[in-house]
């Protein structure tokens, strides 16, 4: 049924290894391999391990309750537990410790709860190991940045220039205009005068 679908669906267990799955560790260093698992109606025994590149057993561990911490029941010498699962969150993550080039690979987190009735699910970490830490190269990146922030400059200098050269303009013809109509008036109220007389005349003719 649907209904009871959502329901399955609600209470599953969840693993994640946060938001990026890549972690990178520098050759003899120590590294975090972060999980953490969440549960609706909560675990009991629930048993959680880390395989590496999927066949190697690293480490095993066992949580009675929400109640208790992890019990160790197996572990690679070099690989420690560095989680809890009283707190907030149920972090089941680990350190490998003395990284060398060859523990590069991937390296999953799988959890089984028997309260749900035996529901697993696994989160998998892919784990490069480099000599030093290559500081990004940004001079590409500086002279995008330069040239579109150029070119802004420029557009924004053409419109300056744009709205310069129309106010000009527009102040110009505007002179011209009043020119003009001072022009009008004086012919006009020189006719005006014209006519005033012209039609003094007339009546003495007539």
């Amino acid at each position: 049924l649907p209904g009871l679908h959502v329901f399955a669906i609600a209470f599953a267990l969840e693993v994640s290894v946060g938001k990026t799955n890549t972690v990178m560790a520098l050759n003899n260093s120590n590294v975090l391999l972060p999980c953490t698992f969440s549960t609706c109606i909560g675990f009991q025994d629930l048993v959680f391990l880390w395989y590496f590149n999927s066949t190697e057993l690293i480490y095993h561990g066992k949580i009675k309750s929400k109640a208790s911490e992890p019990s160790l029941v197996g572990r690679n010498p070099r690989v420690e537990f560095v989680g809890s699962t009283t707190g907030k969150d149920n972090n089941i993550s680990i350190v490998l410790k003395n990284v060398e080039f060859s523990d590069a690979g991937k390296y999953t987190c799988h959890v089984k709860n028997p309260k749900e009735k035996n529901a697993q699910h696994n989160a998998t970490i892919i784990l490069t190991v480099v000599q030093k830490m290559v500081e990004t190269d940004n001079t590409v990146t500086l002279i995008i940045v330069g040239v579109v922030g150029g070119l802004i400059g420029l557009l924004i200098l053409f419109m300056l220039v744009k709205r310069v050269v129309l106010f000009i303009i527009k102040k110009t013809q505007d002179g011209k205009k009043e020119c003009l109509v001072s022009s009008s008036g004086n012919d006009n109220t020189e006719n005006g005068l014209a006519g005033s007389k012209a039609e003094q005349k007339a009546p003495a003719k007539a």
